[in-house]
């Protein structure tokens, strides 16, 4: 199967931001047997993040208001990316900034490093307080920085990752196609706080955090039917659905819905031997139902009329 023509040996990879830079993960599951790698997001400067606490657990799921920490462009190329080369994976760089220059530093470094197959176009982060939401909320501002990037990535497939905290996702999934995206990710977290009730406080230092896991999935499954049917799959753009995969049976309704790919993220920090478990299962439903290729079941949902 492919992702906007690059070929990976199955649908599954990680979510940004889950899995670090490459090998964080080596001691627990062989990331070989993924499809592709996804790495955290990428910034032109090094970015420490937010405040602690940054991180809380919710009934099935978690918040984060990580802040996009990162070790910078710079020190990537040189430190992380001779780590990824070992994977023998395609690898998405998730790229994120606060301004339309920051993005344009780092896709366009990363036309010059050969395992880097993608780039990943994080305007969906609700964590920090200037740049990457802004641009995904607005559909004007979407499409001007997709086509901005559009003019940069040449090597590589532009993948921009979409917000759910938006009106309409499907206008602003049409913005990023009619800007040049050879792929939409979704869905990124959704904005959401939690209380301390003693203190009458946030628990988060940054007031709110993206909301992941299992309790997002049935929103996700439902955001990526409603742009594969209105956007993705007119247009012939592949998605990569995520948000709350944990089950292969999760993984079959985004397929389903209409993803191509699958990125899997808050599940792996409770389990992450789950991307074998997952990858698995979607092979035997394959051969349970007398399909011989993912590409047989994607947007295959059946509704009523």
């Amino acid at each position: 199967m492919d992702i906007a023509g690059v070929e990976l040996a199955n649908p599954l990879m990680t979510a940004s931001g889950t899995c670090g830079y490459a090998n964080e993960y080596a001691d627990f599951v062989d990331l070989r047997g993924l499809g592709a790698f996804v790495t955290k997001s990428i910034t032109a400067k090094p970015r420490m993040g937010n405040e602690y606490p940054r991180v809380v657990e919710a009934r099935a799921g978690m918040m984060n208001a990580i802040g996009l920490a990162n070790v910078g462009l710079e020190v990537f190329l040189a430190e992380k990316v001779p780590l990824l080369e070992k994977l023998g994976l395609p690898v998405f760089v998730n790229v994120a900034g606060t301004t339309v220059d920051d993005y344009l530093a780092v896709a366009r470094a990363m036309e010059g490093v050969d395992v880097v197959r993608g780039v990943e176009l994080n305007i969906s982060c609700p964590n920090v307080k200037a740049g990457g939401i802004q641009f995904g909320v607005d559909p004007a501002q979407a499409e001007s920085i997709t086509r901005a990037l559009r003019e940069v990535c040449k090597k590589n497939i532009l993948i921009v990752k979409l917000s759910p905290n938006v009106t309409d996702i499907t206008a602003i999934a049409g913005a990023a196609v009619a800007g040049g995206a050879d792929a939409l990710s979704m869905i990124n977290t959704f904005t959401a706080m939690a209380v301390d009730i003693e203190r009458r406080r946030p628990i988060l230092a940054n007031v709110t955090g993206g909301l992941s896991g299992p309790c997002i999935r049935p929103i996700a499954v439902h955001m990526v039917h409603q742009v594969y049917k209105k956007v993705a799959g007119p247009a012939g753009v592949p998605i990569i659905g995520m948000g709350g995969i944990q089950y292969a049976s999760d993984a079959l309704e985004f397929l389903l819905a209409g993803a191509t790919g699958l990125a899997v993220g808050t599940a792996l920090f409770v389990d992450p031997g789950c991307l074998t478990e997952i990858r698995d299962g979607i092979a035997d439903y394959l051969q349970r139902h007398g399909c011989k290729s993912v590409r047989e079941i994607i947007g295959q949902l059946q509704t009523p009329g």
